[in-house]
């Protein structure tokens, strides 16, 4: 079992017990079964809040010569729980999508944000995503992506202002390099990023940008070149 069939996995069914030699030997792979399983479990005990019986008056029947009545219905108690109960688990999912929807002060800030949020995709690997993932990811009608860019071993479609982008991220020198592939982020000049631990770069490219971020001892020219030379956006 590789990465990808493991988050399928986890992702479908948060109690899934398969995978147990692939977790021994990736650690992003046991952060990403924490996260879905402690979301789980949010939504496991949102759904025990009680909910008191509720008192439905009746409705008084109308009469009109051209309006089309129907019986008053009531709601068992059973219905209204399973109904306060789906607003309850829409509630705690839409948190979770929320959480990648706050507005940050700037781009960089957002993309520096963003690694954070997906740490477990920063893993060491020599095993390539499939290529009908990577064409999921990119499609054609965002970008021609070629391999020239390097071993590409995480995609994932994101959100970043707003806007859907695939995330991927290569295998560099010194350890994983992020790339964010924003064609609908126009900007006039190369963008610095800069953390506790990494370092990176937004670069302007035609009508849209690319952010490349690695460690902070990674060599990313060799990388911004390549990966430039690779993205020719479609639109």
């Amino acid at each position: 079992m590789n990465c990808e069939e493991f988050e399928q996995a986890i992702a479908a069914d948060p109690s899934f017990g398969g995978g147990a030699a692939h977790l021994l030997q990736c650690s992003s792979c046991k952060a990403f079964r924490a996260e879905m399983q402690a979301l789980d479990r949010q939504i496991g005990e949102a759904l025990q809040i009680s909910v008191p019986k509720l008192q439905i008056p009746d409705l008084p029947e109308l009469d009109s010569g051209n309006v089309v009545t129907m019986a008053g219905r009531r709601f068992t108690t059973p219905t209204w729980f399973a109904m306060a109960a789906t607003i309850v688990i829409a509630a705690v999912l839409g948190m979770r999508m929320l959480g990648n929807s706050v507005i940050y002060p700037s781009l960089a800030e957002e993309v520096v944000a963003h690694l954070d949020h997906e740490r477990y995709s920063l893993r060491v690997s020599d095993e390539a995503v499939s290529d009908s993932k990577l064409a999921s990811v990119v499609p054609a009608d965002i970008a021609q992506l070629n391999h020239s860019a390097g071993l590409i071993t995480y995609a994932r479609s994101c959100t970043i202002n707003g806007n859907t982008v695939p995330h991927l991220v290569i295998q560099g020198e010194r350890g994983p390099v992020t790339i964010l592939l924003l064609p609908d982020e126009m900007i006039s000049k190369a963008i610095p990023l800069n953390g506790e631990n990494i370092k990176g770069v937004i670069l302007p490219v035609g009508s849209g940008s690319i952010a490349i971020i690695g460690v902070r001892d990674e060599r990313l020219e060799e990388i911004r070149k390549s990966v430039v030379n690779s993205v020719m956006w479609s639109t």
